[in-house]
């Protein structure tokens, strides 16, 4: 029954990025290792992250939350949008095809580092737990989060992009940014469930990617 349950949890969290690769055509470009770069290139830009915190955001062992703080944090996720700007520069082709290989590589790396060991061991314990299931659930939503990211980065890029996209760009990509800290304070404030607050994450993230891919479909409708 253990293992049954670690293949739901393990095919829920992994086979989506899977059917992402084969269906959106990366397959067919053979973008296996490029992909692989985008893993190495974010596992180089956690680790810069990682420091960053250590050295001038030390944590917060007060029992009173700290918005100031955790907001200065999520600031340096915009290392991500970094980093996934540097993979799309150096992989030549279309747009899309850039966009798919930095999101998925740098989606499936943040899977390997920060669910693979957990659901090892915890899927795999004695009893039941539903947060294993959430954990999977929540690798999904990370995986549309990092194709709207890797979007929005290539739409501020071109160089050839309007200036009137370039507002409704760069309110995106600080939602982006800032996403998972006002979602973090929301479910602090509000005392939302575990359930409560993934479907949350879910419906947040998905108003985002139509967002952007109805500003996705402006500007290549306009260059095109």
């Amino acid at each position: 029954m253990t293992l049954f349950h670690f293949g739901n949890c393990f095919a829920l969290a992994y086979f989506p990025y899977f059917i992402t690769y084969k269906c959106s055509g990366l397959s067919e470009y053979n973008a296996f290792w490029k992909c692989v770069q985008a893993g190495v290139t974010y596992l180089f830009v956690q680790l810069c992250k990682m420091l960053f915190l250590a050295t001038f955001f030390p944590t917060w062992e007060g029992g009173i939350y700290d918005f100031i703080g955790e907001f200065m944090k999520a600031t340096v996720d915009v290392a991500d949008l970094i980093g996934l700007n540097l993979v799309m520069s150096r992989n030549a082709g279309k747009g899309e095809y850039k966009i798919m290989v930095a999101a998925l590589g740098w989606a499936t790396a943040e899977l390997i580092m920060s669910r693979c060991i957990p659901l090892w061991v915890g899927a795999r314990g004695i009893e039941f737990d539903w947060k294993y299931i959430q954990m999977s659930i929540d690798s999904n939503i990370s995986l549309v989060h990092y194709i709207v990211a890797s979007a929005q980065v290539w739409m501020i890029t071109r160089y050839d992009l309007y200036h009137t996209f370039r507002p409704a760009v760069l309110l995106l990509m600080f939602l982006s940014v800032y996403k998972a800290f006002v979602m973090e304070t929301f479910v602090h404030l509000c005392s939302l469930g575990n359930w409560t607050a993934l479907l949350a994450r879910a419906m947040v993230t998905g108003l985002l990617a139509l967002s952007t891919l109805a500003l996705y479909v402006a500007v290549v409708n306009v260059h095109s």
